[in-house]
C-alpha cells in the first residue's frame, strides 16, 4: 500500500476546488449564535454547522462527502455515499466518502453507540440537499430563470429548454461555505432512485481479494517494523533490562527503554519479531497484581465498593402481585477477540507526528497522543484507517500511541507496530464483568405487577481524550495516570444501557450500582451494557411467561404499547412460524427476545432456535429470524449484515467467552484459552425481516442485536434442555452440569 494522497486546504485552493475549508478557523461566535434563538442543526451539523465540513464539489467536477465516523465494517460508507448521491441527484460513483481524518473532516468524536446513521448520515443527508438547493440558486440567477422551474439530474442544474450547468461549473465564490439551516427540502422517499437499494458494499471487494484493506496492509517507503514487550501482568515493574545483545542482533534498528515500556525496532518484521523474544527473555519484572477469584465474579464484583443511583422509579399502590420469582445473572470479563491483532503506523516528520489508526475517535486519541508527546494537537494528525475486526474499544488506541512514541525516537522513518496474538488478548481493555439481579410478581391476571432490576458494573468507556488511557503513556518513565472511571449518561447510559425496561410495568424499580474501580483493564464494548441487560431483562420475561402460563411473545406483547416495538416482535414471531404452545423436535428449542437499543434506536426482535446434545452439552444456533426497524432504510444489505453480524458475534459471546486469570495474569492469551464460534458452529440459516420507515430519523442499527440474540439464545436453550442458565457463558460444560443435575 502506497501513502494515502494526503489534502489540506492550499492544496485543494490551488486545484481549482474552493470548497473545503479549515475546520479550525470557524469562529467560536457561531456556536454562541446557534446556542441561543436558533433551532438545533439536525445529527452533526449541530456542531459542525457548514456543509463544506460534508460536501465539497471540485470545479473539475470530482464530489466528495466527509465524514467524522470511523468504517469498522459496518457499511455506513457505501451508505453515506448513496445518501449523498441521492440528494445531490448524481450517479453513486460520481463521489467518493473520506472518513475520519483530523486535518480533513469534522470532529464527530468517537464512532460508537450506533450513531454514525443517526449523527453523520443524518449530516450528510441535509447539507447534500441543501447544497443542491444553493446549486439550483446560483444556475437560476445565471439562467435568468426561476429555481422552481429547474431540475438536476446527473451532477447538473438543467433548465425547461434544455440548457445545463453542471455542477462544477457552478462552484465558485464559497457558494457552500455557508451554515446549514434546520430544515432542508429533503427528496420525497417515493422519488429515490439510490437511497433504500441493496448497493454492494465499496470497502468487500478489496477485503475478499487480498487487497490493501487495513492498516495492516500499509507499507510505507523507508519504513520500519516494531514491536513492544509489554509487562506479565498489571503493575508489573522493570527491574532489570541488560539490552546489549538485542542491539547487536542481525537488522536491529533502536531497542527502546523509557520506563515500563519496552519497544525493539527493525528493518524487517520478521527479525522484530526475534529481537522482541530476546529483549523479553532478558527483562526482568518485580509483580504485584492481586486478582479476584473469576470462578465467583457475582460476590466479587458485587462486595466492591459501588455509587448507586436510581434510575427508574415507578408507583401505582393500587395494583400488586401475589406470584414471585428472582434471579440472578452474570456475564464474565469478554474480549473483543480481534483477529487482527491491534496494529499503527507514524512518521514524524518535521515536529508533526501523523498516524494511520484503527481507532474509533481520531480526534480524541489525537489529544492523548499529543499530551503523551508533549505536543501541540495541532502538530499530531491521525488518520482513520481500517483495522481488521473490532466493534469497541480494542488496543487500537493503544497501538496508536505505541506507534508515535517510537516513531518520535526515529524521526523520517515511518513505524509499523503491530501488536502480538497474546499482547491483544491480555492487554486489550474488556468488556466488563456484569452482575443483574431481579426480581417480579405476578397479578391475578398473569400481568407483572412489581418489577426490581439492579445492575453492578463499570463505567464501560474508559477510551482516549486523556493520555491516561493509552499504555504506553502509563509505562512511561514520565507515566500518566488512568483517568478516573465515570458512569455514562443516560438515556444513553453505559453499565445501565437498557437497564429501564421498555415494557409498561405499573410498578418499577430500576438501580444501577456503578463500580468505581474493577481489577480488570476495561472499556467499550458492542453495545455496552446493553447486551448482558437484554438477556438478563429478556430472560426473566420468559421465566414469567413461564410462571404465568403465557406464550412468551403473548407475554411480551401483553406488557408492550410501543406500537413499532410491537411490530417488530409480531413481524419476527410471523417469519420464524411461532405457534403458542408449540413443540420443537427432540433436542431442540425454540427461544424469543426483543429489545430497543438505548431504548432509543432501532427496534430488534429474534426468534431462535437451538439444537443441544445432551451427551456433551455442546449448543448450536440452527436457525434466527430476527425483524428489526432502525427508521429509513439507506441500504437493505448493510442493516442484514449488521444483524446477521450481531446474532453471530452474540452466539460466539453466550456460548463460548470469558476471559480467564489467575491471581496475577490474565491467562486466556489465545485460541486455545480464549475460545470463539466456529465456522462449524454458524447458523444454518439466518433470516433478516426490515421494517422500512421512509422519511422517518435514521435510527442506529448496529447494536441493536446483542442483547435480543443472546437471550433468545438462552431462552431456546431452556426450552430444549427444561433447564434455566443464568451465567454467561453459556458453555457446554455448564449445560451439561445443568442437564445432569
Amino acid at each position: 500500500m502506497n501513502a494515502p494522497v494526503i489534502l489540506d486546504r492550499r492544496s485543494v485552493l490551488a486545484g481549482g476546488g474552493a470548497l473545503i475549508i479549515s475546520f479550525a478557523l470557524r469562529p467560536a461566535a457561531a456556536q454562541e449564535q446557534r446556542a441561543g434563538s436558533r433551532p438545533k442543526l439536525p445529527g452533526s451539523l449541530a456542531t459542525s454547522p457548514y456543509l463544506d465540513s460534508w460536501i465539497r464539489i471540485d470545479a473539475d467536477g470530482r464530489i466528495t462527502a466527509f465524514t467524522g465516523k470511523a468504517e469498522l465494517g459496518q457499511g455506513f460508507r457505501t451508505a453515506f455515499q448513496q445518501i449523498a448521491a441521492e440528494q445531490l441527484d448524481v450517479p453513486f460513483d460520481a463521489l467518493k466518502v473520506i472518513t475520519a481524518d483530523t486535518r480533513l473532516t469534522a470532529n464527530e468524536g468517537y464512532t460508537a453507540g450506533s450513531h454514525s446513521m443517526q449523527d453523520s448520515g443524518t449530516a450528510i443527508l441535509n447539507a447534500a440537499a441543501q447544497a443542491r438547493a444553493l446549486l439550483i440558486a446560483e444556475a437560476a440567477r445565471r439562467f435568468g430563470l426561476p429555481a422552481d422551474g429547474l431540475r438536476t439530474e446527473n451532477a447538473a442544474v438543467v433548465a425547461p429548454d434544455g440548457r445545463r450547468l453542471s455542477y462544477g461549473e457552478l462552484v465558485a465564490a464559497n457558494i457552500l461555505h455557508v451554515q446549514a439551516q434546520p430544515v432542508s427540502s429533503l427528496k420525497d422517499p417515493a422519488s429515490f432512485k439510490v437511497m433504500g437499494q441493496p448497493v454492494p458494499r465499496v470497502d468487500i471487494p478489496a477485503k475478499v481479494t487480498g487487497g490493501a484493506a487495513y492498516v495492516q496492509d500499509m507499507r510505507l517507503l523507508g519504513m520500519v517494523h516494531a514491536r513492544v514487550v509489554r509487562p506479565p501482568s498489571y503493575g508489573a515493574q522493570l527491574t532489570e533490562c541488560d539490552t546489549s545483545a538485542i542491539e547487536k542482533m542481525p537488522g536491529v534498528v533502536r531497542v527502546m527503554r523509557d520506563g515500563n515500556f519496552l519497544a525493539v525496532v527493525a528493518e524487517k518484521e520478521f527479525a522484530a519479531i526475534k529481537a522482541m523474544q530476546a529483549l523479553a527473555a532478558v527483562a526482568k519484572w518485580q509483580e504485584r497484581a492481586k486478582l479476584p477469584n473469576q470462578n465467583d465474579m457475582a460476590s466479587a464484583l458485587t462486595a466492591l465498593p459501588s455509587q448507586d443511583f436510581t434510575i427508574l422509579q415507578r408507583s401505582n399502590p393500587s395494583v400488586s402481585g401475589t406470584k414471585a420469582l428472582e434471579a440472578t445473572y452474570t456475564r464474565p470479563y469478554q474480549s473483543h477477540g480481534s483477529i487482527g491483532p491491534s496494529c499503527a503506523v507514524a512518521h514524524f516528520v518535521d515536529g508533526t507526528m501523523t498516524v494511520w489508526t484503527h481507532t474509533q475517535g481520531v480526534y480524541p486519541d489525537r489529544q492523548a497522543i499529543a499530551e503523551m508527546l508533549g505536543l501541540p494537537p495541532e502538530s499530531v494528525r491521525l488518520i482513520h484507517t481500517e483495522g481488521s475486526g473490532c466493534y469497541g474499544h480494542n488496543g487500537a488506541d493503544d497501538a496508536a500511541a505505541d506507534a508515535a512514541l517510537i516513531a518520535r525516537a526515529l524521526p523520517g522513518r515511518p513505524v509499523r507496530l503491530q501488536w502480538m496474538r497474546e499482547q491483544e488478548h491480555g492487554w486489550e481493555p474488556y468488556g466488563p464483568a456484569m452482575v443483574t439481579k431481579l426480581s417480579a410478581s405476578l397479578d391475578a391476571s398473569g400481568r407483572i405487577a412489581d418489577w426490581n432490576f439492579a445492575v453492578w458494573s463499570n463505567t464501560h468507556s474508559m477510551r482516549p481524550g486523556g493520555a491516561g488511557a493509552l499504555l504506553a503513556a502509563q509505562h512511561m518513565a514520565r507515566a500518566f495516570a488512568v483517568p478516573a472511571p465515570k458512569p455514562l449518561p443516560l438515556p444513553e447510559g453505559g453499565g445501565d444501557r437498557n437497564a429501564i425496561p421498555l415494557y409498561n410495568f405499573p410498578n418499577a424499580h430500576v438501580v444501577h450500582h456503578f463500580i468505581p474501580a474493577m481489577p480488570l483493564r476495561i472499556s467499550a464494548m458492542r453495545a455496552l451494557g446493553a447486551y448482558h441487560n437484554v438477556f438478563s431483562l429478556e430472560s426473566f420475561m420468559d421465566e414469567l411467561a413461564g410462571l404465568a402460563a403465557t406464550d412468551p411473545v403473548e407475554f411480551r406483547l401483553k406488557h408492550l404499547d410501543d406500537p413499532r416495538g410491537r411490530a417488530v416482535i409480531e413481524k419476527a414471531a410471523e417469519g420464524f412460524g411461532w405457534k403458542p404452545g408449540q413443540t420443537a423436535p427432540p433436542n431442540r428449542g425454540y427461544g424469543f427476545a426483543f429489545a430497543r437499543y438505548k431504548n432509543l434506536a432501532a427496534y430488534c426482535a429474534i426468534a431462535s432456535e437451538v439444537e443441544v446434545d445432551r451427551e456433551t452439552g455442546r449448543a448450536r444456533l440452527v436457525r434466527a429470524v430476527a425483524a428489526v426497524d432502525a427508521g429509513q432504510v439507506v441500504n437493505p444489505d448493510g442493516i442484514t449484515n449488521q444483524i446477521e453480524g450481531a446474532i453471530v458475534q452474540s452466539s460466539s459471546w453466550t456460548l463460548y467467552e470469558s476471559v480467564s486469570f489467575d491471581e496475577a495474569r490474565i491467562t486466556s492469551i489465545d485460541w486455545q484459552t480464549y475460545p470463539i464460534l466456529r465456522f462449524s458452529a454458524v447458523p444454518d440459516r439466518i433470516d433478516v425481516h426490515i421494517i422500512n420507515r421512509p422519511g422517518q430519523p435514521f435510527l442506529g442499527a448496529g447494536e441493536t442485536g446483542q442483547g435480543p440474540a443472546a437471550a433468545s439464545l438462552a431462552n431456546a436453550i431452556a426450552h430444549a434442555t427444561g433447564k434455566r442458565l443464568r451465567d454467561l457463558p453459556l458453555s457446554r460444560k455448564r449445560i451439561k452440569e445443568a442437564i445432569d443435575a
